[in-house]
């Protein structure tokens, strides 16, 4: 089974993935976080990459379908996929359809998650985290014991550069515009599924696991 996960950035992606991986034994191989491994590997994707990340717009086609690719590929033959953040464009989606084409295999479900422009700043804006252990924090939804810092080790919570306001409106901005196609593309090849993710966690994974279930039986 591979699934295509789709929602704008801070709609809870992420969480819902990890459910996919515990539940359906799915391999997560999450666009964001192999970006952020070649920047901290430096490499040469990753220097390219940084850039773009940094202002909130879209890594090249090129340099994401490469390396989504490579990772597809180090992916044993029988596990199943749970793509999150990629595709993000139509060059993408179709780059990736002709990928799989050639090795038999097919996108079986695209789910869509949807959750409102203020809602999704909120979100992003309030993350913080700790840079000696990694714990994660928000402002309004999670705060520490004691305000800015980490509750296990006491050290200064940290916003990543892209959680900024201007940085987020950007990446918002730039989701609708390249990204929001893809709704229309998979809706039309028939395996396009909507997901509310105005609400909680999980009522979200309720709808998620009734929709993936219903494709277990298909």
């Amino acid at each position: 089974m591979i699934i295509i996960f789709l929602g704008p950035p801070g709609a809870g992606k992420g969480t819902q993935c990890k459910v996919l991986v515990d539940r359906y034994r799915l391999r997560h191989l999450s666009s964001g976080d192999c970006l952020r491994r070649e920047r901290e590997n430096d490499t040469d994707l990753g220097r390219r990459a940084q850039s773009f990340m940094d202002s909130g717009r879209l890594v090249p086609d090129e340099l994401i379908v490469s390396m989504m690719i490579k990772e597809m590929e180090n992916v044993n033959g029988k596990a199943g996929l749970v793509l999150d953040g990629f595709p993000r464009t139509l060059g993408q989606a179709r780059e990736l359809d002709k990928a799989l084409r050639q090795v038999g295999k097919k996108i079986d479900a695209v789910l869509n998650l949807q959750v409102d422009d203020k809602e999704l700043e909120q979100r992003i804006t309030g993350r913080r985290s700790c840079p000696a252990c990694g714990a994660a924090y928000h402002i309004t939804f999670n705060r520490p014991q004691k305000e800015g810092l980490c509750d296990s080790d006491g050290a200064a919570l940290v916003q990543r550069s892209d959680d900024t306001r201007g940085v987020v409106r950007q990446r918002i901005k730039t989701y609708h515009q390249q990204t929001a196609p893809l709704i229309a593309y998979y809706k039309q090849k028939n395996i396009l599924h909507q997901l509310d993710g105005n609400t909680e966690i999980e009522k979200v994974t309720a709808q998620m696991c009734r929709l993936v279930d219903q494709l277990a039986v298909d």
